[in-house]
């Protein structure tokens, strides 16, 4: 009697289904750590722009004209994952960091002002939005 090698059709079956189980769970919360990670890009970078507005406002008491090109504000780089901008008139400002399409952040916009009011103004599909902070996790906590 020949012995046959090999598996039978319900252990690959088997096998495929608990990796399709396996996909599942992991894939989104592989997704939802690319984004949590990409996020302190913008945080960082607003907030470095905070402190260049500040010291634009020491020399020039004003922050008229802050985020022109030249001056120590200058409205920071977009990245491959963030575009920034610069409002200011001669009391106030707003930068703004909205994630691009195509990147993993695309969907989010963060701003920073002149009183350090951080908020979130818009998040993507399945994300909770929180007044006056940051949103760093899907539950909208800061």
């Amino acid at each position: 009697m020949v012995r046959q090698r090999g598996f039978t059709l319900i252990e690959v079956m088997i096998t495929v289904l608990i990796l399709s189980i396996l996909a599942a769970i992991a894939i989104p919360s592989y997704r939802d750590y690319v984004v949590r990670g990409a996020l302190p890009e913008a945080f960082s970078t607003l907030s470095a722009h905070r402190v260049k507005m500040e010291q634009f406002f020491q020399d020039n008491r004003t922050y008229a004209d802050a985020c022109d090109d030249g001056t120590i504000a200058t409205t920071p780089a977009a990245t491959d994952r963030f575009t920034f901008a610069c409002e200011s008139d001669a009391t106030t400002y707003t930068v703004t960091a909205t994630g691009n399409d195509g990147s993993p952040v695309a969907g989010f916009a963060f701003t920073i002002d002149q009183a350090n009011n951080r908020d979130t103004t818009e998040v993507p599909d399945g994300w909770t939005d929180a007044d006056g902070c940051w949103v760093v996790k899907k539950d909208g906590s800061c």
